[in-house]
């Protein structure tokens, strides 16, 4: 599938989410916040998913919104420059979610489908 990424960028991407699921969590133990918010909280940005329920097309845009760094980044900002402690710990869950799903293989999605990510086809085995 042409936009996706493949060979050693493709793990090298994975491994980045990777490191930053690990940042995150480690980060997020420092500002000794509750881990049962930690675990609460990190599947909410699957909540995206209920986007199919309108159309390949909106479940995309709708799933790429809640997995998309840019987001929580901007938590992270805001919780540093505020400070705001609690945005700071929604921002870090977050990206510790996303990096979960990246190192996964779980990629921002294409119209084309829930599998069609920009880091090759989910479920069809492929290991490039």
């Amino acid at each position: 599938m042409a936009g996706t990424v493949t060979g050693a960028p493709r793990r090298l991407l994975r491994l980045e989410g990777l490191v930053v699921l690990v940042a995150a969590a480690v980060t997020y133990g420092r500002l000794e916040a509750s881990w049962w918010l930690f675990g609460l909280l990190f599947l909410a940005p699957n909540l995206t998913l209920l986007g199919y329920g309108a159309g390949r097309a909106a479940g995309a845009v709708l799933y790429n919104a809640g997995h998309w760094y840019g987001l929580p980044a901007a938590c992270l900002a805001w919780g540093v420059l505020a400070p705001a402690p609690e945005i700071l710990a929604a921002g870090l869950i977050w990206a510790a979610h996303i990096g979960f799903d990246r190192a996964l293989g779980y990629g921002l999605k294409y119209p084309a489908g829930f599998g069609a990510t920009h880091l090759g086809m989910i479920g069809t085995g492929s290991r490039t």
